[in-house]
């Protein structure tokens, strides 16, 4: 398993579209075979600032995702083109 830590930051104008595309992100993201969990959060402190907490069964399956059409469409066109600040990890559970 390999998890994807991924925090957005928009401008405050843009933060309810960018809510509409991560919504439909997730939506579509959960229907993917290799995807164990796809979270969003909104930070209620600063409502510009969204978290992504994305499991994915292995790296196949990561590389499955992106190659979407929802991924493409909504990440590559859509927020990462309104983003302002974009941080993303790839972590590893530890046992």
């Amino acid at each position: 398993m390999l998890i994807q830590s991924i925090h957005f930051t928009f401008a405050p104008e843009d933060a309810d579209k960018a809510e509409g595309f991560l919504r439909e992100l997730q939506a579509e993201s959960r229907k993917e075979d290799g995807v164990i969990s796809f979270d969003v959060g909104r930070s209620k402190e600063k409502p510009n600032v969204f978290a992504l907490w994305e499991e994915y069964r292995d790296k196949a399956s990561l590389e499955s995702h992106i190659a979407t059409e929802h991924f493409q469409r909504l990440v590559i066109r859509g927020v990462r083109i309104m983003a302002k600040e974009r941080n993303a990890e790839t972590v590893f559970p530890i046992s």
